[in-house]
């Protein structure tokens, strides 16, 4: 059978999506013995990408998501190759494409948190009709979470038996690490010389950026706790309010904002920080908080939205809309050391559950339940 696979966001410099792309590609032509897979690509990563075997076939494209040429090259450039399924691992595809498909849906962020690209009419409905379009014509929708699961059925009446949760996996670089020299080199280069919250994100309004500031600041003033703030990530300029948040506070000094960071530099900011907080008001998933609990790192979080379901008791939780509970909740992590100790090792254990070769092996199973219905 033929398979198709819309790679490109392909690659963790992306997007988050890039990187389920590549994890679980990875996964499924390791796995996968019997089918052809056709891997559609966009440059520079069509000609960087090696191809494991001779089953993988790379095709250059030439049309960006959410572009107009989305909608016509790229429909034209997949409906060559006549697949049996084609596997969107985003809700933007062609809304034209009608042979079997199968879609991953991760969270429904913009229908809740529209951001700067939706504030035209047009776009708003384009995303809409788009996402409307994936979720009626493909013949599974896989959703990364069971609260994504409930969104879709709850906002667009779609038959839950159409609707597969299957979990993301966690990449085996998060780990804890003994070596205490660069972590010093880490600190040293940044200039952490202070215990320090953690957290890394695109910096986006739902992700409560300024909620995470406004309790730092009050870690600070109230509980007169000497410590500092990271917030990673690359900064975006459609978000000033963020910058400008920082800006004004009375600690901003002690904020620091290393910018978009590797992953060999991230798992040691993970390695070396006192506390991992997630202030987010709406993740799909929340993959990072599961990265921080396999380094090692106590986890206190939003109970909202996938939090509590994906870190279950492993992470003490906070409402992120109540700036006093979230700095009360940091801080009684942050000053008792047995609490710390209990949420390390439960952390270690709940983030054992999650990896991406379960992730492509049920990935697989729904592929060829598809393929198999069709002969």
């Amino acid at each position: 059978m033929r398979i198709g696979f819309d790679a490109r966001m392909y690659g963790k410099a992306q997007s988050g999506i890039g990187n389920y792309i590549k994890q679980l590609t990875d996964g499924l032509f390791q796995l996968d013995k019997a089918n052809d897979y056709y891997l559609f690509l966009l440059e520079p990563i069509f000609r960087q990408y090696q191809v494991p075997n001779e089953r993988i076939h790379k095709v250059e494209v030439d049309a960006y998501w959410y572009s107009y040429a989305e909608q016509t090259k790229f429909l034209f450039e997949i409906s060559k190759y006549k697949l049996d399924l084609m596997h969107f691992p985003h809700f933007n595809a062609p809304i034209f494409y009608n042979r079997p498909r199968i879609t991953s849906i991760h969270d429904l962020t913009p229908l809740f948190f529209p951001g700067h690209k939706q504030k035209s009419w047009w776009r708003k409905k384009a995303y809409e009709l788009t996402l409307k379009t994936s979720l009626k014509k493909s013949a599974k929708i896989l959703a990364a979470s069971q609260t994504t699961k409930n969104d879709i059925i709850k906002h667009f009446s779609v038959n839950p038996a159409k609707i597969e949760v299957i979990y993301l996996g966690i990449e085996s670089q998060f780990k804890k690490i003994e070596n205490y020299d660069k972590i010093k080199e880490l600190k040293d280069k940044y200039g952490l010389k202070k215990p320090y919250l953690f957290f890394v994100s695109a910096w986006r309004n739902h992700k409560n950026f300024i909620g995470l500031i406004k309790a730092f600041e009050l870690i600070r003033e109230k509980y007169n706790f000497d410590c500092q703030l990271v917030l990673a990530g690359q900064e975006d300029i459609h978000y000033p309010n963020i910058s400008q948040t920082i800006a004004v506070s009375k600690y901003k000094t002690d904020i620091i904002t290393p910018g978009f960071i590797s992953d060999d530099e991230l798992v040691i900011f993970y390695n070396a920080a006192a506390i991992f907080v997630i202030p987010s008001f709406y993740e799909g998933f929340g993959l990072i908080g599961l990265e921080a609990m396999a380094s090692g790192l106590p986890v206190v979080s939003s109970n909202s939205t996938s939090l509590p379901e994906v870190m279950d008791k492993a992470a003490l939780y906070f409402n992120p809309h109540d700036t006093e509970e979230m700095a009360q909740t940091i801080h009684e992590v942050l000053t008792n050391k047995n609490l710390q100790d209990q949420l390390i090792q439960l952390g270690f254990t709940q983030s054992k559950k999650y990896n991406w070769q379960k992730t492509a092996l049920k990935t697989l199973e729904s592929y060829n339940e598809i393929l198999n219905s069709k002969q």
